[in-house]
């Protein structure tokens, strides 16, 4: 019986190692533009950030280590303002794992150049859900929500829902901040708009896209190549009637950036019937880069 017992709290403890939180997030903290300042709390900075980042649990969901989100956010220190506040800009970077390919898939690939926070070395990085606790740890609690929506979307029609609820709160929450990126009126590709563009049921076809190009056309590409391919055709359609019905969106923008390349690659290898639908579709709604996606057509 004994045995029995030790052999059950065992199997409990290692069930428990194997599980992970949701986010594997790589940060670095660059201060190029702050030479002469002491270093050391920078390189603290980065620590704790990386710890509260990926050693939270943002939502009920048990992941394993390798189901885990593959994130980068890159801060880059431009001014010391005071002994404990910071200006900076923030490259952010989600990527998703393809089906039985070793190819990650660049889902957002964004910066925010909206990012000044107090930062005292060695201080506890307190966030809460529904308080707005610090610029700092709103900020990444923010984006920490939009790679865990943006990623569940392109698993699951729809299901990043709960988690762009939370960032649009903290958005609500940041509303009373001295600081900028949270408000419509401070500009047209903030985090105030962003959230605000993936909860707007008017850009709902823009996450239909997200699943239709993610779980239906590139999972799929790596057992059939011609019906994977197909299927993204169709989610670009998607993709051209929601920039019809909303020109010029910030998400749509995102998309565009984060696929691009992606995209020519694909068609790149097409038949040339289809390499002409996909041409002239990525050109009616991309017009600035049209020369680079005349160059499907040389291949």
């Amino acid at each position: 019986m004994k045995q029995s017992l030790l052999f059950l709290l065992l199997l409990s403890a290692f069930s428990q190692g194997i599980r992970s939180q949701e986010l594997d997030c790589q940060i670095s903290v660059a201060t190029r533009q702050v030479e002469g300042t002491d270093r050391q709390i920078f390189n603290t900075l980065q620590t704790a950030l990386y710890e509260f980042v990926n050693n939270r649990r943002w939502s009920s969901y048990t992941f394993t280590i390798e189901e885990r989100i593959e994130c980068t956010l890159m801060i880059n220190i431009t001014e010391r303002v005071s002994t404990d506040e910071f200006k900076a800009t923030v490259n952010v970077v989600l990527r998703r794992p393809v089906y039985k390919a070793s190819y990650n898939s660049v889902l957002l690939n964004h910066i925010d150049n909206d990012f000044q926070f107090k930062y005292v070395e060695l201080q506890p990085l307190d966030f809460q859900d529904n308080s707005f606790v610090s610029e700092l740890t709103s900020v990444i609690g923010y984006y920490a929500y939009i790679f865990m929506g943006l990623d569940f979307d392109s698993f699951t029609p729809n299901g990043g829902t709960p988690f762009y609820e939370k960032a649009q709160n903290i958005v609500n929450l940041g509303q009373g901040s001295s600081y900028s990126g949270w408000k419509a009126f401070e500009g047209t590709k903030n985090r105030y708009w962003l959230v605000e563009n993936l909860t707007n049921s008017a850009y709902s076809k823009l996450r239909e896209f997200l699943y239709q190009y993610h779980r239906q056309g590139l999972d799929v590409m790596s057992e059939n190549v011609e019906g994977g391919r197909a299927a993204i055709s169709e989610s670009l359609k998607l993709l051209q009637q929601a920039n019809r019905d909303k020109p010029g969106s910030f998400l749509f923008q995102l998309i565009m950036d984060a696929k691009r390349d992606e995209i020519i690659n694909i068609f790149s290898g097409a038949p040339d019937n289809e390499k002409v639908i996909a041409v002239n579709i990525l050109s009616e709604m991309d017009p600035a880069n049209t020369s680079k996606y005349q160059k499907i057509l040389e291949k």
